[in-house]
């Protein structure tokens, strides 16, 4: 199994498992092999956008990550008062 975007590949071991280039040492199913390869060509594609902004792909993860979004604002509702049920 290769990728497009990614020099990662994942190759049949036999009795359904897989290992995958970047996960040395991990037996992995179809699905998990699948996904991994998913994510390396995901990792591709956040590294180039995260570029356009003077990021690494590991910087605008972790800020995205660890950032809170910025707080919506509330629409106006009814008051409601805590001793009211």
């Amino acid at each position: 199994m290769t990728a497009d975007q990614t020099e990662h590949a994942a190759r049949s071991v036999g009795n359904g498992g897989w290992v995958v280039s970047y996960l040395p040492g991990r037996t992995l199913t179809i699905e998990q092999a699948t996904a991994a390869m998913q994510a390396a060509e995901a990792i591709s594609t956040i590294s180039g956008l995260a570029q356009q902004v003077g990021l690494t792909a590991l910087e605008a993860m972790g800020l995205a990550i660890a950032d809170s979004p910025w707080e919506q604002p509330q629409p106006p509702g009814p008051r409601r008062f805590p001793w009211r049920r």
